[in-house]
């Protein structure tokens, strides 16, 4: 495990090449520039935090946080900052007990978000470690809607090794969640991963389906602990922050699975989402195979991204 999470991180580091060029190195810049700690070299600092997508209020935040500790320590040089900066980001990112370990009990998950953020192949990759770390675990293809959806989550399933509870395209989503639960209590199934349609938050309909299938889960899951996981593209940067602000509104989001950290330069996104939203990244996707899925470590990303 411990091969798995090294292996991991270094595919983490070269997956951040991208926002390292576009964010620290100018980070860097400014630690290395000329002048003391001034207004300037603040103002420099939030000008390139919030390019990186971070998120104006996130920058402030750490800027205020940034400040305190310098007048506190007295520091007058610009590279005696950059440690500081990086734990004072740890620690804005660190949520503490809100973080929720779904795969130590029982649990019913509704993965959700809109088209192409990657839900069907986080969930496949989902099912295959938790399959691999020995729970049972069974998918259900909840999302009728997009053709080929069924079709994807099937395959994943095939290679996971894991149980699918499907039905034919354009039926009831809120339907195959029921048989879902109804057969994983049956089973004595430890995960259920419930695929779902994309939606944006303008589409009335998919929205009054996802709260149907809400409550549906609700209902049926018994003894098991029902949650809801946004999965957000991190190649978007602020419009992910905007869509999880528009989930958190319209349903109780439990947790956040953040995909394609590998292919963006807005990597910062994961400190305004986590800052922002309150609701914790629970799984970071950087890679096309199973084993790109891992469990979030505010620590391991952050020293992620100022890799030197």
């Amino acid at each position: 495990m411990a091969e798995e999470k090294k292996g991991f991180f270094s595919r983490l580091v070269a997956g951040l090449t991208k926002t390292r060029n576009a964010v620290v190195n100018g980070l860097d810049d400014i630690f290395n520039g000329p002048g003391d700690v001034d207004d300037d070299f603040y103002d420099e600092l939030e000008e390139t935090l919030i390019t990186g997508d971070m998120g104006v209020r996130a920058t402030d935040d750490i800027l205020e946080e940034l400040r305190g500790k310098v007048k506190e320590q007295h520091i007058k040089q610009r590279g005696a900052c950059r440690q500081l900066l990086i734990d004072t980001i740890k620690e804005r990112m660190d949520l503490g007990e809100n973080a929720y370990r779904y795969e130590e009990q029982k649990s019913v998950l509704l993965l959700v978000g809109v088209n192409g953020v990657g839900k069907t192949t986080t969930a496949g990759k989902m099912a295959a470690q938790l399959k691999h770390q020995g729970k049972k675990v069974l998918l259900a293809a909840a999302d009728t809607f997009r053709a080929g959806a069924i079709e994807q989550l099937a395959e994943w399933a095939g290679r996971a090794g894991v149980e699918l509870i499907s039905s034919r395209a354009g039926s009831d989503p809120a339907a195959v969640v029921f048989d879902a639960c109804t057969a994983a209590k049956a089973r004595g199934t430890d995960v259920l991963i419930c695929d779902t349609a994309g939606r944006l938050h303008n589409k009335k309909n998919l929205m009054e389906e996802l709260a149907k299938m809400n409550r549906v889960a609700e209902r049926e899951a018994g003894s098991y602990r029902k949650a809801t996981l946004i999965v957000l593209d991190a190649t978007t940067g602020q419009n992910a922050l905007s869509q999880a602000r528009v989930f958190t509104e319209a349903t109780d989001v439990a947790g956040i699975i953040l995909t394609k950290v590998d292919g963006t330069a807005k990597g910062g996104v994961v400190l305004a989402i986590q800052q922002e939203i309150g609701v914790p990244i629970v799984y970071l996707g950087c890679g096309e195979k199973a084993a790109d899925l891992e469990i979030f470590d505010a620590d391991d990303f952050v020293d992620a991204m100022f890799e030197e």
